[in-house]
């Protein structure tokens, strides 16, 4: 990972704990959204997921760090603290769906510290790994770069704020029983 390098999620943040939510509350959410809509959101892409690191460096990633618990800003602060090296992205730019929103909005989640089946990937090019990812199927977009130094920046409307520790997973707020799979 290196100065200069773009930064790209493949598929979309918060899908796995929003999809988790709505099986556990489905009743709840019955009265916000419809059975059809619920279902939607039941149903996450797990195509990024299941990719190995031999095809993410096939597709053209130097590095990636799967968006487990705690969500897009968990592994943006894991992959930028491992190689000790500064991160700058466009919080805008960062792909969540509409029914991940809402769903978040019902009980005042952030989809950014939500789990996620998504990756994070480091490209020379990040454009070019976004059509290669699309050639698979997989939705990409590119969220911003490597930087020198420390820094962990968030760009959201042409203000700067900067990326905080990671913190639980907003998942628990809403299912504070609940198991991540593979967490500990």
């Amino acid at each position: 990972m290196a100065p200069g390098e773009e930064l790209v999620v493949a598929g979309y943040i918060g899908e796995t704990g929003a999809a988790a939510i709505a099986n556990a509350r489905e009743q709840e959410l019955l009265a916000w959204f419809t059975s059809d809509y619920i279902k939607t959101i039941q149903r996450e892409d797990r195509s990024a997921a299941e990719l190995s690191r031999e095809d993410w460096e096939a597709l053209g990633a130097t590095e990636y760090e799967m968006t487990g618990e705690g969500g897009i800003f968990t592994a943006l602060w894991t992959l930028s603290g491992t190689y000790q090296k500064g991160i700058s992205i466009d919080l805008l730019s960062i792909p969540v769906r509409q029914r991940t929103i809402e769903l978040c909005e019902r009980y005042g989640l952030n989809p950014y510290r939500l789990w996620s089946g998504c990756a994070l990937l480091v490209a020379e090019n990040g454009g070019r790994l976004v059509r290669q990812l699309k050639k698979m199927g997989i939705d990409g977009t590119v969220i911003g770069c490597v930087c020198p130094g420390a820094a962990k920046e968030i760009w959201c409307r042409g203000e700067a704020g900067c990326l905080e520790r990671p913190r639980p997973d907003e998942i628990y707020r809403v299912l504070p029983e609940f198991q991540i799979e593979g967490g500990e």
